[in-house]
């Protein structure tokens, strides 16, 4: 069975290269060839991490940045870290970094396929609707959008589904 992570993240396999976005920072023209293959592999490694766009900085980016060793990597990894930002301080149990515009891709996909799928099952649902609710039993917010009947008081995402459901089936615990 899939973990909740994984579960997650199935519906995302790829994302899509805005080469721009990705390429067009001085900073990226200037990594060397090496620096430029880490830099990807950490991307590639955070569009799949438990936490889309972040990664904990635990001692362990040099293997998934692919570098031949840890101390390879510590001495020339200073130009490629500056590409991601930090998250907590070493004081916090952890510390992660992460790519702003990947976690923008991301939620930007996320919301895409959300909608995607919503509008795929729009005509099956209308059609189940007319027929289970013929004399209009289903409950229905006032924007037209049915109430949970597994979390009636919580709210509905942006794409319609209750966030007490969401919340359940992407969490990840």
């Amino acid at each position: 069975m899939a973990s909740a992570g994984s579960r997650r993240n199935q519906f995302l396999e790829w994302f899509p290269f805005y080469v721009h976005r990705f390429t067009g920072d001085v900073r990226y023209r200037n990594l060397q060839d090496f620096q430029q293959a880490w830099y990807w592999n950490l991307l590639f490694a955070m569009w799949t991490s438990e936490r889309p766009g972040y990664l904990p900085d635990d001692g362990q980016l040099w293997r998934l940045a692919n570098a031949r060793t840890c101390q390879f990597f510590e001495k020339e990894r200073g130009p490629v870290m500056s590409m991601f930002e930090r998250e907590g301080s070493t004081t916090d149990v952890a510390v992660w970094i992460y790519h702003r515009m990947l976690v923008e891709i991301y939620e930007e996909q996320v919301l895409k396929f959300h909608k995607r799928r919503r509008k795929s099952s729009q005509f099956t649902d209308e059609r189940q609707a007319s027929l289970l609710d013929f004399e209009g039993t289903l409950s229905k917010k006032e924007n037209g959008r049915e109430k949970c009947e597994k979390h009636p008081h919580s709210g509905l995402t942006e794409w319609g589904t209750c966030w007490g459901c969401y919340e359940q089936k992407y969490s990840c615990g």
